[in-house]
């Protein structure tokens, strides 16, 4: 897509804040000096077989971009591909019911939508918020110094495709459902009231994938602590067995050029920060002073987050990833 995208003719509007060409979640426009609207979109195929369950997710998920950003989500339109005959319509109504109801549990309303005959189903949301144009975080305000900060645990994409392979365990398979249905509206709003300096959600181009794209914008290298990054329930174990889905594969050919790793961080742990995730929590880049009291904050609301790594001028490989016992690089 950044190939297609470069090729582009440019937009010149004094009023785009963020737009398409910085790989940000969102985009947002300036109305005015103290309000602009954030707008993303997102949908996809099923990763659940419970419909309801599908549409909680697809509305999440698509709200993400809303909070990376630290906006308000106000509106919603959904956008289904469904097919014209040989499926049960009160398939559709289920997951349209789930994305409705995580909807309101956002305090985000629905107000309309598309839909298209599709052979394969699919459900997403635009979605629009509100943000102060003062209070934006992009991918490009990562300073030398900051601590990062990972909001939920990681291993969606390797679950489902052991689930795909019968090889999940419903332990594992309901940790994965239960983040992948969590907003990440707590996140958002706790980190407002602290000096962030950049953020992002954690989604398709997995954990370093996302890290890749703030190092490149913020211009600095980043030093990870694979210890300190938490995993879904089973998730290591299927890795280490080989459950590893395309997108993952493609991630690596993305994203290893730029990477590098201590010599003790296995291939299962590798692996598992490379997996696609499907509503991923956010990574967060405070500074230093204000990272012990985000995360005492966001455990007070019920957010399980962890420090788990910092920010250091722009070298090379521009993201190391390390093992607590290893020493410190920067």
């Amino acid at each position: 897509m950044d190939s297609v995208l470069s090729k582009l003719p440019k937009q010149s509007d004094p009023n785009v804040l963020v737009g398409f060409d910085t790989a940000d979640d969102a985009g947002v426009y300036c109305l005015a000096p103290d309000l602009a609207l954030v707008q993303t979109v997102d949908f996809f195929t099923p990763i659940v077989d419970d419909p309801y369950t599908f549409g909680q997710i697809a509305a999440a998920n698509s709200l993400s971009d809303i909070y990376a950003m630290g906006g308000r989500p106000l509106t919603a339109l959904s956008i289904v591909g469904f097919p014209n005959s040989g499926r049960d319509p009160a398939i559709l109504e289920e997951i349209l019911r789930g994305g409705l109801d995580k909807m309101r549990e956002a305090g985000c309303t629905v107000i309309g939508g598309h839909s298209i005959g599709d052979e394969e189903i699919k459900f997403g949301y635009a979605v629009t918020g509100v943000i102060s144009p003062q209070r934006i975080w992009t991918n490009a305000g990562v300073k030398a110094g900051d601590r990062l900060i990972l909001t939920k645990r990681i291993g969606t994409g390797i679950i489902a495709t052991a689930l795909k392979k019968g090889q999940a365990s419903d332990q594992s398979v309901k940790a994965a459902i239960d983040s992948m249905g969590q907003l990440n509206r707590a996140a958002s709003e706790v980190g407002l009231k602290f000096n962030i300096h950049a953020a992002t959600d954690v989604t398709g181009f997995g954990l370093l994938g996302h890290a890749r794209e703030m190092a490149v914008a913020s211009q600095v290298s980043l030093v990870m602590d694979a210890a300190q990054v938490e995993f879904l329930p089973g998730a290591l174990e299927y890795s280490r067995q080989g459950h590893l889905p395309g997108g993952l594969k493609r991630n690596i050919e993305f994203v290893s050029g730029c990477v590098e790793f201590g010599g003790d961080v296995p291939e299962e742990v590798r692996n598992l920060l490379y997996d696609p995730q499907t509503s991923g929590g956010l990574l967060l880049a405070v500074s230093p002073a204000d990272s012990a009291r985000l995360l005492e904050a966001l455990s007070a609301h019920g957010v399980q987050a962890h420090e788990i790594g910092y920010a250091i001028e722009k070298t090379r490989p521009l993201i190391w990833v390390q093992l607590s016992n290893q020493g410190s690089r920067g």
